[in-house]
């Protein structure tokens, strides 16, 4: 081996030891200085300033999981369930700020109440044209006067982008143009956040095997 190649060997082991860590720090930092802007919201005499004379990262984090864990306990009993159904009710006559609270809570709701799932099952999916395929997850069915527009069964699908998979496209497609995954959802979402880097456990056996033509492949049972 030159020496060429050896340094650039180097370089490399060195870059996949950094990079990752390097970025998972940059987010955390984030996550902790978005948080710590919570104390702006505290009194001044309240801050860590004023009775410690240096200010403390990662204080707005533990505020806010504070607030948070609070905020649960007394949300927990008969008196606070009542505060909150009178709260909900007084934004519900609000315009405008009705629809948003209302959609952001069930999406809550289904992504953090015990048994809920947001995305039911991993797919794949011809997007965004045909030929061209990428994993989406299943999210439900059309419903609404949306379903007397729809001739046939389709499904609700959520495709997602990368690396970041919180934004992406919500469509419906027809059920005979979907493949179910072996795979779990979370394997999906880490697949998709490593831009296929991360293949999922097993995929080189999943892989072996050919998939079904579009018309004969296997429908999503529900």
């Amino acid at each position: 081996m030159t020496k060429k190649s050896l340094v650039k060997r180097y370089l490399i082991a060195g870059l996949l030891i950094w990079v990752p860590l390097v970025i998972t720090l940059w987010v955390l930092n984030l996550l902790v200085s978005t948080m710590d802007q919570t104390l702006l919201l505290l009194p001044p005499e309240y801050r860590t300033e004023s009775w410690l004379g240096v200010h403390i990262p990662g204080m707005g984090v533990v505020l806010t999981v504070l607030i948070v864990f609070v905020t649960g306990v007394l949300a927990a009993n008969i008196i606070g369930q009542r505060l909150v159904t009178f709260w909900e009710g007084v934004l519900a006559r609000i315009p405008v700020v009705n629809a948003i609270y209302n959609g952001v809570k069930q999406v809550s709701d289904r992504l953090f109440l015990p048994g809920g799932q947001a995305f039911r099952k991993a797919l794949l999916v011809q997007w965004p044209r045909e030929g061209m395929w990428t994993i989406a997850f299943l999210t439900g069915q059309p419903g609404g006067d949306v379903v007397n527009h729809l001739k046939g069964d389709y499904l609700s699908i959520y495709v997602p982008t990368t690396p970041n998979p919180t934004g992406g496209y919500f469509v419906m497609v027809p059920k005979s143009e979907v493949i179910e995954l072996d795979m779990t959802v979370d394997e999906a979402l880490k697949y998709v956040i490593s831009m296929g880097v991360v293949a999922p456990n097993g995929a080189s056996r999943r892989s072996s095997v050919a998939r079904p033509a579009v018309p004969q492949q296997k429908a999503v049972n529900e």
